[in-house]
């Protein structure tokens, strides 16, 4: 049987570009690909999944279509098209055709009107017909044969509606009173005016109650009250409602199957495409390439003899160079003699570019397979390593002083987990390093930093995957351990070459884009103290996560009990539709709740907290979930993932994954600890120093508003740091004209929110709905606010207007945040980038700063021989192991270099304490 799909290409293209307008996927040509990439995923996953025999895509003609011609203010209200949008456009046509996939458009009539004729035309002839859009208007074309395959919110996969499932989901008994509904209560996404006061559930209950809105107005001598007056005095209004609100089905189109059948794509020019977006994996896929690879048999074994793969004729469609097409030499050194001779050639050399093969990618439990070097562009060699750990030192001995000499730069991608490996095997990695993974975040911070990402743009270049030797992720995925050393060979030693070409292109980058400083002062010294963080680890009290553990769950059963109770049933408190059945739908504890674009209630914690006074059972639901998360995430989690080789928790701190320069954590994520609330502190109690040790805590006091006070230059509130005052209480004593003293603590609270609020250029809505207060009140607080520090608000201009001529911005350090959106039309997307270009300076130049002080504190430690150690970073926090002899000198070490990191026009202050934990030192 013939199956159908027919897409509504700017419904997935809106939806798509909206799903990542806060990560949007920019590529190295600086070009919002998010659109394009949504779009063709989800094209990909129908092709694959849902294997339709035939498919079009339709698209909006570019001129006015009957419904603006008869009512201009159709769709009026909507914003300016994003001109990411705009672009996207053209290429996804072009991929279309590339692909061989009809487009349909017809002159005057929208795509769901196309769309609408072709449906019910194959419907009628047969077919399985599927309308692919998130567009709730095209439940009226439902029928036989004919169904919405709609996308759920998020991405979590589509529902399938035919007659029942739109009946039942909008109450209605023909799906052909989707347009009534429409006509009655409107549609503010087109600007279909409606019968003004008429909502959904009053529209449901008059449609089914006459039939059709024509009954309904035949008759309204039936009606009582307000509503009888409402729709006698809009008449008009509803029955023209109703003809905006019909999807037509007779479009001068004709349903030619033939053309809408799915054939293979043209490989050439789809592929050639999809390498200019830079969809990697997406190419893969819809192509369904598995390469080829050569192996490397029979490789010499004399010290420099070439050893250079097989030159293929090269395909025409081939986008990249590999492994097969360049001609190189990649040599196998599996003798002590040998390894002696090259380690004595690397020791002349100024640099050497090194990898290392491991049986894991968690640093400390990984075992070496093998290293890696290049010291020429398209010669390298690869050393195996054996199991055996003794055989392994004796190798790794070999090469130990050219790892330690101090001045031979080391040149590495993710060069930190080299270094941690080597550091288990006795090897003190030193000297200069380059990290092309680091380089490549400064000079494109949002986007991808790995090896085969930057190969391919910089080098056109396609390296070997690491899938292709050890296979996909999953229960049969080899160890690199079981693959032979001659086919390991060709892979490792092309990692040590592409790293050291990498190199060599980036570090004319790096002074091109203005970023040589941040790189060579800040960023590498850096990595080498989070290194040594990662090795140290911290120590965990998991006797005392035991003992919260019991007594939160105890807690949240009790909860669990009395939310049931309340609710007069059980249910699902981790289900947010059921959560929002009982609110909303049993318990109506608001007259109009939100709902998602599916129709399910919205119960996220804004949601909740928002009408938390409505009934007790909403703060119980909020505690619960708190509780939940809690016991899930940390408490019952933490003590599982600690090491049991060393008994210790070893984070990793990321230096490449923030685009505002921030360090971020991962297995597990610190930066996320719950810091106020009881529950919270129950977590850092139970960080504890090593054995005999002290725990000291320093932090920055509010370096975000003293980084705002210098960027500003305002006078006030500099002042205000200069004299120690409670900058908060400052702030509030300018905005409402009080004396310090004479300060409220809810005035205080106000201000302080009002502080914060601003460094995120929030808005007076914004402002509102935190503070719970009115539109006019937030008003007056922001306008006190910049009358009090006019400068603040110059400072924000002036970084919006810097933004729009350079595309970006910079924090005091010239790291960049790129805002190619800043001077888009539409308002939502620029609103974006106006604020990122007020935050970024003020959050990046915060983050710079303590990695400044980071750096100078582990160099003091080492110069003065301090054996404390530096174990945790967490936002503007430092956290330490101290040895009690060592307590007065560690807090004048740290101090001293937090507080002189980077001079300003006003203080940098670090406050201080001293605990048995984390929870007592801060």
């Amino acid at each position: 049987m013939h199956k159908l799909f027919l897409l509504d290409a700017y419904a997935l293209i809106y939806r798509a570009y909206y799903a990542f307008i806060k990560n949007p996927r920019i590529n190295s040509k600086g070009i919002n690909t998010s659109a394009v990439m949504g779009f063709v995923n989800t094209l990909n996953e129908v092709l694959t999944k849902e294997k339709p025999t035939h498919i079009a895509v339709a698209f909006d003609p570019s001129g006015p279509t009957f419904r603006h011609e008869a009512y201009p203010e159709y769709k009026a209200q909507r914003e300016e098209c994003p001109e990411d949008i705009k672009m996207s456009v053209p290429i996804i046509k072009r991929l279309l055709k590339a692909m061989n996939i009809k487009i349909v458009e017809v002159d005057g009539f929208e795509a769901d009107d196309v769309i609408g004729t072709l449906a019910v035309k194959a419907g009628e002839a047969g077919v399985e017909t599927y309308m692919l859009t998130p567009d709730k208007d095209y439940g009226q074309l439902v029928r036989d044969n004919v169904f919405m395959f709609r996308p759920r919110f998020g991405n979590n996969g589509y529902d399938t509606m035919g007659p029942k499932e739109i009946m039942e989901k909008f109450n209605i008994s023909t799906p052909l009173h989707i347009i009534d509904l429409l006509g009655l209560m409107g549609d503010a996404s087109d600007n279909i005016p409606g019968c003004p006061g008429v909502g959904e559930k009053t529209a449901v209950k008059l449609i089914n109650e006459f039939g059709s809105i024509e009954k309904l107005l035949a008759e309204t001598d039936r009606l009582k009250g307000a509503i009888k007056k409402k729709i006698e005095e809009n008449k008009d209004k509803i029955i023209f409602s109703k003809f905006l609100a019909t999807i037509r089905t007779d479009v001068p189109i004709e349903l030619n199957l033939d053309e809408l059948k799915v054939t293979e794509p043209n490989e050439e020019e789809t592929g050639k495409i999809l390498d200019e977006l830079e969809f990697k994996n997406l190419k893969d896929k819809i192509l369904k390439k598995t390469e080829n690879k050569q192996k490397t048999d029979n490789i010499q074994l004399d010290l420099f003899s070439v050893f250079t793969t097989d030159r293929q004729e090269e395909q025409k469609n081939a986008s990249f160079e590999d492994h097969n097409t360049i001609p190189h030499k990649y040599k196998l050194i599996d003798n002590e003699n040998d390894m002696l001779e090259i380690c004595d050639y690397f020791m002349t050399k100024e640099f050497l570019s090194l990898d290392t093969e491991t049986t894991s990618t968690n640093a400390l439990d990984a075992e070496l397979v093998g290293l890696s070097f290049s010291v020429e562009e398209k010669e390298a060699f690869y050393v195996p390593v054996p199991a055996n750990r003794e055989e392994a030192q004796k190798i790794v001995n070999i090469f130990k002083p050219l790892y330690e000499n101090e001045n031979i730069l080391k040149i590495g991608q993710n060069i930190k987990y080299d270094l941690e490996v080597l550091a288990g095997y006795g090897v003190r990695l030193a000297g200069k390093m380059f990290d092309t993974m680091i380089a490549h975040y400064l000079i494109q911070p949002e986007l991808y930093h790995n090896m085969d990402y930057m190969a391919e743009i910089y080098l056109n270049y396609k390296t070997i995957h690491i899938d292709e030797l050890i296979g996909p992720k999953g229960r049969n995925q080899k160890n690199m351990r079981d693959i032979p050393a001659e086919k390991v060979c060709e892979y490792a030693a092309e990692d040590a070459d592409i790293t050291l070409q990498l190199k060599n292109k980036l570090e004319q980058e790096l002074k091109k884009y203005g970023v040589e400083d941040l790189f060579y002062n800040i960023e590498m010294p850096l990595m080498p103290v989070l290194a040594e963080m990662e090795m140290n680890g911290v120590c965990l009290d998991t006797e005392s996560l035991k003992e919260t553990s019991i007594i939160l769950t105890t807690r949240m059963n009790e909860l669990e009990h009395r939310i049931h109770e309340l609710a007069g049933e059980p249910f699902n408190i981790a289900s947010p539709k059921q959560v929002g059945d009982i609110l909303f739908s049993k318990m109506k504890l608001v007259e109009k709740p939100k709902k998602t674009k599916t129709g399910q209630f919205i119960t996220s914690e804004e949601v909740l907290q928002s009408i938390k006074s409505k009934h007790e059972i909403v703060a119980d639901i909020l505690e619960h979930r708190g509780l939940k998360k809690l016991l899930g995430t940390y408490i019952d989690a933490l003590p599982k993932l600690k090491n049991p080789r060393t008994g210790r928790l070893h984070t990793s701190f990321n230096q490449t994954v923030t685009a505002t320069g921030r360090l971020s954590s991962s297995d597990p994520n610190l930066q996320n600890i719950p810091v106020r609330g009881e529950d919270g502190k129950e977590i850092r109690k139970a960080f504890v120093p090593e054995p005999g040790c002290k725990f000291f805590s320093a932090d920055y006091s509010q370096i975000e508003l003293r980084v705002m006070a210098h960027l500003s230059g305002d006078e006030n509130m500099i002042e205000a740091f200069r004299e120690g005052y409670d900058i908060h209480a400052a702030t509030a004593a300018k905005i409402y004209k009080e004396t310090m003293d004479s300060v409220t603590r809810d005035q205080r609270s106000k201000a302080k929110r009002a502080n914060f609020g601003i460094i995120y250029g929030i808005t007076v809505w914004g402002l509102a709905d935190r503070l719970d207060i009115s539109r006019d009140e937030a008003r007056q607080l922001i306008d006190g606010y910049f009358e009090n520090f006019p400068k603040v608000k110059n400072y924000m201009e002036q970084s919006k207007e810097t933004a729009r001529t350079n595309g970006y911005v910079e924090t005091l350090f010239k790291r960049r945040r790129y805002l190619p959106d800043i001077n888009s039309r539409n308002a939502t997307v620029r609103g974006f980038a106006e604020r990122n270009a007020i935050n970024a300076p003020i959050q990046g130049t915060a983050a710079d700063i303590i990695k400044v002080a980071m750096i100078r504190i582990y160099e003091r430690f080492k110069r003065e021989g301090i054996r404390s150690k530096m174990i945790l970073q967490v936002h503007d926090e430092l956290n330490f192991s101290v040895y009690p002899e060592e307590k007065e000198k560690v807090e004048r070490i740290v101090i001293e270099e937090m507080q002189s990191a980077f001079p300003m026009n006003v203080p940098l202050v670090a406050d201080c304490g001293w605990g048995d934990n984390w929870l007592e030192a801060h």
